[in-house]
């Protein structure tokens, strides 16, 4: 379904304003329950990914992935065999 940018972008525009509002109202939940997590790591990868949205781009959504993406490790197989087994 392409099409021209304002074509896409008025085809997209309410969705992505609900989502963003969502984003928001978790973000105000967030702050205002008790305790804190700014020591979490979670915390700093939704700032960079917010960052990230925020900024210019066709390769947001993979860039964001990234974010929250394990480092790549030469031995993921023999890992995850390890973790499937229980040892």
């Amino acid at each position: 379904m392409p099409g021209s940018r304002p074509e896409v972008f008025n085809r997209e525009f309410l969705e992505v304003r609900g989502r963003i509002l969502e984003l928001a109202a978790a973000l105000d939940r967030i702050d205002r329950a008790e305790g804190s997590v700014e020591h979490d790591p979670r915390c700093t990868q939704l700032r960079q990914a917010l960052v990230l949205l925020a900024g210019p781009g066709p390769d947001r959504a993979e860039r964001i992935q990234l974010v929250f993406s394990l480092p790549y490790a030469e031995n993921w197989r023999d890992e995850f065999q390890l973790a499937a087994r229980g040892t």
